[in-house]
């Protein structure tokens, strides 16, 4: 009688053993699916606010991009009359830089004529005209 008792005994520690794991287990099993009703209007609003950014920051990035277009072109235009205008100072410095050799050449000429007629009408050459 004792023997029996202790296999029952030891039949229920093991059924209760079993209990206890498949108790455990069950913790572990997937529950059934039960779908959120808004589940469905929180992502189309999220995909709402998603495209908003997106547009807002690829209109931002347009901006930005026609912003430094202009930029360059200013600094382009600017970089053009900067060009022009050490050009025509390049040109006017030549001009006065030509002009200066003339009036030097011109005084040059003009003093060697004085040298010539003042030696003409003095006579310098008839001094040697009588050897």
């Amino acid at each position: 009688m004792e023997n029996t008792k202790k296999k029952s005994d030891l039949s229920d520690r093991l059924g209760r053993a079993a209990d206890a794991k498949k108790a455990m287990l069950a913790k572990f099993k997937p529950r059934p699916y039960a779908p959120d009703p808004e589940f469905e209007l929180r992502q189309e609003k999220r995909q709402a606010e998603q495209d908003a950014s997106r547009q807002a920051l690829a209109a931002q990035k347009e901006a930005v991009r026609q912003a430094k277009l202009v930029a360059e072109e200013e600094a382009r235009q600017k970089a053009i009359l900067t060009e022009e205008e050490q050009l025509a100072a390049e040109r006017a410095e030549r001009k006065a830089r030509k002009a200066a050799l003339k009036a030097d050449a011109k005084a040059k000429r003009e003093l060697q004529q004085q040298h010539r007629q003042s030696r003409k009408g003095s006579g310098a050459l008839s001094d040697y005209a009588d050897f």
